[in-house]
């Protein structure tokens, strides 16, 4: 698979790596402007300094040619000749300047899939408008939906490339999809990915309750974005750390669970709506139809996310977590970034990877595996290439 390098490509190609495909990295002479974004190892920045580049192209080969003359063009042309698939985010201008047209490379190559992922798409006269991660997802709907509830505050944009990250989980699937459609048909075919497109659909009830309702949904701390306000779900633990308290316990066995739970603790008496879970219990428990027709059922399932709050005020955060997950309930600590690759749950999935940097002479620790497979596993093999470091590998062909 052939990339050229963009921001928009990135993150596709990197887990289309970590899986297994040979990507090979393209980027003009002078290296891509990628290479000069933040953070940089130790503060100092420089062409191979760049985390970011760290991150996103890792498992790549790399190679640098000129698209802009004949010869770096024709050497392209090769090439593609020998690849599956071509992943690019330009712009139309980009394509024509530097020759590289969808359909004029699979009228050369009638089995090539080629893979376009942009701000807006192809086929819209938006297509060549400007955009940056932030604005997709504000325009997109993600921003409106995420904050806190006092909204005197501003809404909050997620970090971490949503916006393109989003667009690349979407052209992954296309893609293979488009190769299972290539092995029926022997035809190669164009994916037109839309990065605003890809955020709006994450927006949930965001989106729906505008087209079918025309109700505006409000941004709530920690949960899901609604119409009409919701309960508060983050809890504070004995030191003060938020803790996430989930959907309370509705079956009988839950109610009884966190009853038992209260009692382990010593708590039961300081808390004033035990009455309501114990009569959950008598009940048998409640139902989702139950909490919205019926005020008591209402009720007891208030006391439930009450007594999640006791519990988590009484012990740490990670015998929250724990006590919660034993017994069935989708609780969690909540971290902070720089607490997640040090977390036990993390480390035991085996989520943080070690990859030794030449350069460097020493392993560096990588955001590991997001999804484990056992027939096809997830494999940090290289750093991200240096500039040109592939040119003259035969390893580029295969």
């Amino acid at each position: 698979m052939i990339e050229l390098a963009s921001e928009w490509t990135a993150y596709a190609g990197r887990l289309l790596g970590d899986l297994g495909a040979h990507v090979v990295l393209v980027e003009p002479p002078e290296g891509s402007h990628l290479r000069m974004r933040a953070p940089f190892e130790n503060d100092e920045s420089g062409p191979e300094r760049s985390l970011w580049w760290w991150h996103y192209q890792s498992n790549k080969f790399g190679v640098t040619l000129d698209l802009r003359s004949e010869r770096g063009r024709a050497e392209f042309s090769e090439l593609v000749s020998t690849a599956d698939v071509v992943l690019e985010g330009m712009t139309a201008n980009e394509q024509t300047e530097f020759g590289v047209d969808p359909s004029a490379l699979r009228a050369m190559h009638e089995t090539l899939i080629t893979v376009g992922i942009t701000p807006f798409g192809r086929r819209t006269s938006r297509t060549d408008s400007p955009a940056t991660d932030l604005t997709l997802l504000a325009g997109a709907g993600p921003v409106w939906s995420c904050g806190y509830d006092d909204h005197e505050l501003p809404p909050i944009r997620g970090a971490g490339n949503q916006a393109m990250q989003t667009a690349g989980l979407q052209a992954v699937p296309a893609l293979l999809i488009a190769v299972l459609h290539r092995f029926a048909s022997g035809r190669g075919q164009n994916i037109d990915v839309s990065a605003h497109a890809a955020s709006n659909v994450t927006t949930e009830a965001g989106s729906y309750e505008w087209l079918v309702a025309r109700a505006t949904v409000q941004r709530q701390t920690a949960r899901h974005a609604a119409v009409s306000p919701t309960e508060n779900v983050v809890a504070r633990d004995v030191n003060g750390r938020p803790v996430y308290t989930g959907v309370p316990p509705r079956s009988k066995a839950d109610l009884e669970s966190i009853l038992v739970w209260m009692d382990e603790l010593g708590v039961r008496d300081q808390y004033p709506d035990t009455v309501l879970l114990e009569l959950g219990v008598e009940r048998g428990g409640i139902t989702w139809q139950d909490i919205f027709g019926d005020e008591l059922c209402m009720q007891i399932f208030a006391s439930g996310r009450g007594a999640l709050m006791l519990i988590a005020s009484k012990i740490t955060d990670r015998e929250f977590f724990i006590g919660g997950q034993r017994r069935g309930f989708a609780v969690g600590a909540i971290n902070a970034p720089e607490d997640v690759l040090n977390d036990p749950h993390f480390i035991e999935r085996g989520f943080t990877a070690a990859l030794h940097h030449d350069r460097l002479q020493r392993d560096v620790v990588y955001a590991g595996a997001p999804i484990q497979f056992s027939e096809s596993p997830w494999l940090l093999r290289r750093h991200a290439p240096v500039l040109g470091e592939h040119n003259q590998s035969e390893r580029v062909q295969h």
